[in-house]
């Protein structure tokens, strides 16, 4: 049985979320500008209520202007999200999407609920974009500890 391959060696019927998504420039960028906006979306409509308990649980929006937050976190997903279709359009990567979404979303609904100052949302930025470097770490380390290219 002959295998099928795509120009770039991997195999076609692979129906994995593990794969590496070459293409265009513009088709990168227009993925990493559509995380961003998405993951500061769902931070910010769920924090419209409160999650878990008043005692221990996520508050609600903070009062306050949303803006400057929702930039911050724009800015933050955007870089989250082009260090992870960097490394995904050269090596597999499982479900950048999800790490793009999730960790925007996760810092916008943090910092909406308590309202940090800036060396905190600073703080945030830096864990998200670790979050999506170690995510992308070990895939590449083995990639090339094992020859491919």
């Amino acid at each position: 049985m002959i295998e099928e391959l795509n120009p770039h060696g991997y195999h076609m019927d692979d129906a994995d979320e593990e794969t590496v998504r070459p293409g265009p420039l513009w088709r990168h960028a227009l993925w990493v500008v559509a995380m961003a906006p998405i993951g500061v979306l769902l931070g910010w409509s769920s924090g419209r209520f409160r999650i878990g308990p008043e005692e221990y649980g996520l508050p609600s929006t903070a009062p306050g202007p949303l803006l400057p937050y929702l930039a911050a976190w724009t800015v933050i997903g955007l870089l989250s999200a082009a260090l992870l279709r960097a490394v995904a359009a050269r090596v597999p990567i499982f479900a950048p999407e999800a790490i793009a979404i999730g960790t925007t979303w996760l810092g916008t609904r943090l910092t909406l609920g308590w309202r940090p100052e800036a060396p905190m949302v600073a703080l945030m930025a830096a864990a998200a974009l670790a979050a999506a470097a170690a995510w992308c770490f070990p895939l590449i380390s083995h990639i090339r500890g094992s020859g491919h290219r």
